[in-house]
């Protein structure tokens, strides 16, 4: 409006000059005068005449903005009415909740379980995923939550890559469709494809979010591969792993060094299973996938060669004396893992680990890979869809917050354009890996993972099959009698399952 009265005010003082000009024109002398003057005064009057526009523009323009303000203010407080007071936050242990404390804007902590955010309080659930203690608690509480209480209703929970699809099954429909939150696909284009695909139902629907992107590599301890294969440089170790061929032949040279190539059965378990040819579950059938049967394989040969321990299960102390020097049997020259192993498994904060004193390094290994990973999900029966919306696009899509989360807490963030700026500077250099940047091979490792051979029963077959094997390695029983322990422990877990 302001730029069409400043139009209108300049055809009149054009109008204006020209009239003058053309009553004057025959005239001389003093008439020329009389005629820049009458000019000046048309010039003076146009100039008032759009100072007046301007300042009518300026206050329709003021006015237009108080009730726009008006507006938002309106529709903020309807929004804060109408949402409940009280977000409850499933989850199975404090990641998620160390994310949000720490980067999501105007969080405020309460004490280990509560939060406040504005006048919302947060209530953090934490159900750990043993036994499937986790999954057993949302499936009581997800099938009846749009009927539950409003302050004891579930508004986010979180789901890993092994079950997602169970919680985001349109049929099931406990997960809500992110566009009707109001998500977009433009706001997820920076997203890597497989984060998308996890926790995408039949339908090509979307019900959740992940901040991570989880390929992952092998990590190796730099004073081990000096003194064995002669260099720490992560080209040099990659050589030296290249496939699982070369990969053996290095795990004897350590073994005959007095290391173990990795420190328990369980170690490369991922690597494999990660490269099945068909999902666990086929037609009710649970089939073990000839890469599965090849890591059975080759494990027994490296516990029977001693370059590994058939006791040291995953995630217990034994397994975690190699993130240590001389604290266990032998010292451990690799691990396999994403980044979040980084940062919650090696011990950096401990002055006396290898992470602290920069000496581990990184390398894809001899297959990619990917391992876990955390997904978002807004309940369906939420009261607090705008603020579990707010949530799921600030911990996933702000480039601020993700490179905030990348920087302190050396995850591998789920933004392309995020990995490739620290993929590029300084800022993805690592202190635990001795200031190596690691962004570049997790990122191309983020483009190539494949998520067709998913099922609802990974989880469970996964943890199940390790278990079971562990007696096989260890000589207290033959393979026949592990994956008879395999197929009963299944067929309890899902009866609906049959086994060979």
């Amino acid at each position: 409006m302001k730029s069409m009265k400043k139009t209108l005010a300049m055809v009149a003082a054009v109008a204006m000059a020209g009239s003058v000009f053309a009553a004057c024109g025959s005239n001389t002398g003093s008439s020329s005068i009389t005629t820049a003057a009458t000019t000046e005064a048309a010039a003076t009057e146009a100039a008032s005449t759009e100072a007046a526009a301007d300042t009518e523009a300026a206050a329709d323009t003021e006015a237009a903005a108080e009730t726009e303000a008006a507006a938002e203010t309106e529709a903020a407080a309807e929004t804060a009415s109408d949402e409940g007071k009280v977000l409850n936050i499933q989850v199975w242990n404090e990641e998620f909740k160390s994310r949000v404390t720490d980067h999501y804007p105007g969080y405020e902590e309460v004490d280990a379980t509560h939060g406040k955010i504005g006048d919302v309080d947060v209530v953090w659930t934490i159900t750990p995923s043993t036994d499937n203690a986790y999954q057993n608690n949302l499936d009581t509480l997800l099938p009846g939550n749009a009927d539950a209480a409003a302050d004891s209703k579930v508004d986010i929970f979180l789901v890993e890559a092994d079950y997602a699809l169970k919680y985001v099954d349109a049929d099931v429909n406990v997960a809500m469709k992110l566009s009707d939150l109001g998500i977009t696909d433009a706001d997820l284009s920076d997203q890597y494809q497989y984060t998308k695909d996890v926790v995408t139902d039949a339908n090509g629907d979307l019900r959740g979010a992940s901040w991570q992107a989880c390929s992952a590599g092998l990590i190796y301890n730099r004073e081990i591969a000096k003194a064995v294969i002669g260099s720490d440089d992560p080209a040099d170790v990659q050589a030296a792993v290249a496939d699982w061929d070369t990969y053996n032949e290095t795990a004897a040279k350590m073994a005959d060094a007095g290391y173990y190539m990795t420190a328990g059965y369980a170690d490369t378990y991922r690597v494999y299973s990660n490269n099945v040819s068909a999902p666990w579950v086929q037609d009710g059938k649970v089939v073990i996938d000839p890469n599965i049967k090849a890591w059975v394989d080759a494990t027994k040969v490296q516990v029977d060669a001693g370059q590994t321990s058939a006791s040291a299960d995953l995630w217990g102390d034994e397994w975690a004396k190699g993130f240590y020097s001389g604290q266990g049997t032998k010292d451990v020259f690799c691990y396999f893992g994403p980044a979040w192993f980084f940062n919650f498994c090696m011990h950096s904060d401990d002055d006396a680990s290898i992470a602290a004193n920069g000496g581990w390094g990184f390398t894809v290994g001899p297959q990619g890979h990917f391992w876990g990973g955390t997904w978002i999900c807004a309940a369906n029966g939420t009261d607090n869809p705008s603020l579990v919306k707010d949530i799921i696009l600030a911990m996933t899509t702000d480039k601020d917050v993700l490179k905030d989360i990348a920087t302190k807490d050396s995850d591998c963030v789920n933004s392309k354009s995020v990995l490739a700026d620290l993929a590029s500077s300084e800022d993805g250099n690592i202190a635990l890996l001795g200031g190596q940047n690691p962004y570049a091979v997790l990122a191309e490792g983020a483009e190539k993972v494949d998520m067709s051979k998913l099922s609802i029963y990974d989880q469970g077959c996964n943890e199940e099959f390790q278990a079971a094997m562990k007696n096989y390695f260890s000589g207290a029983g033959s393979y026949e009698d592990a994956l008879a322990q395999f197929n009963s422990a299944i067929v309890e877990k899902y009866p609906e399952l049959t086994t060979d």
